[in-house]
């Protein structure tokens, strides 16, 4: 393998193209970032090591998980290790309605193919964060004690968040039990399926671009999660995806009243990772979980 061209970084990893031996293009993460580890992921025999590229391995694991139900589009994991992640290259494209028509369908048909339980059988991470991904009897458990308050503990740790923050967001957490709607089996989800992990992408034997979804931080989930992450930042023809996905999986009555409870992991994520900036949109997602 050759590098060809260097693409910059991304959170602590530095990003490349290269040229592998077969002539194929391929993109390769590097790097071995210092991880800042919540203490309920440090202390669960599920978080890995916390060292280095062990985020490279749960991406790849998360990868072939997704391409399991030959559902979606992912990129081909050509190479895994610690420090090293080399993936089939993706040519990207113009994002058209087509492609979103076909990727809400496709969505739906992830969701539906299922996990066996609310979690996974490898370490979590999303971005340079371990997430503790142990299996919980049911979703709102799950969601509470493994995705949003152990990124708001952290948050509180580097003095992200106040203790006034915190205690109103677990007051949201704790009345998630009651508003997150009806029971769901776990779906197959992608866990952080915002704009920037969908590539448009050419699918010349279809004829029509496709979506290719990349980083994925996968899981058996709620389905509700990955198309509320999906508006949290605006994705183009969001509107096409989410009434071909409803066409081909409808969902149940209040999912958009919900839509801010699945976002307060992700903007705690973000709160963690970027600070003040996404503390405000955080408190009010507390809020409107406690209007529910």
């Amino acid at each position: 393998m050759k590098i060809i061209r260097d693409l910059g970084t991304s959170h602590a990893w530095t990003l490349h193209e290269a040229r592998l031996s077969d002539g194929r293009r391929a993109f390769v993460k590097t790097g071995a970032p210092g991880l800042r580890t919540p203490a309920t992921v440090a202390s669960s025999s599920t978080a890995g090591s916390g060292a280095g590229g062990a985020g490279f391995t749960a991406e790849a694991a998360g990868l072939r998980w997704l391409a399991e139900p030959k559902a979606v589009a992912v990129p081909e994991v050509i190479d895994a290790d610690r420090d090293l992640l080399v993936l089939e290259w993706i040519e990207t494209g113009p994002a058209t309605a087509a492609a979103a028509e076909r990727f809400g369908r496709e969505l739906a048909a992830l969701h539906g193919a299922g996990a066996p339980e609310f979690g996974a059988p490898w370490p979590g991470f999303i971005a340079e964060l371990p997430m503790d991904n142990a299996p919980a009897p049911d979703w709102p458990s799950f969601y509470v004690s493994r995705r949003v308050l152990p990124f708001v503990r952290l948050a509180r740790d580097s003095g992200q968040l106040s203790p006034a923050d915190v205690e109103l967001i677990e007051e949201a957490c704790a009345y998630i039990p009651e508003v997150s709607g009806p029971a769901e089996p776990p779906s197959r989800i992608h866990g952080d399926l915002w704009n920037g992990n969908l590539l448009w992408s050419a699918a010349p034997s279809q004829g029509v671009s496709r979506v290719v979804l990349i980083d994925p931080a996968a899981h058996g989930g709620h389905r509700e999660t990955d198309l509320a992450m999906l508006a949290l930042f605006g994705a183009p023809h969001l509107g096409t995806i989410r009434g071909a996905y409803r066409e081909a999986a409808p969902l149940n009555d209040g999912w958009r009243e919900r839509v801010p409870l699945h976002q307060l992991h992700p903007l705690a994520v973000h709160v963690c990772l970027y600070g003040e900036a996404y503390r405000g949109s955080l408190l009010t997602a507390a809020s409107e979980v406690l209007a529910l």
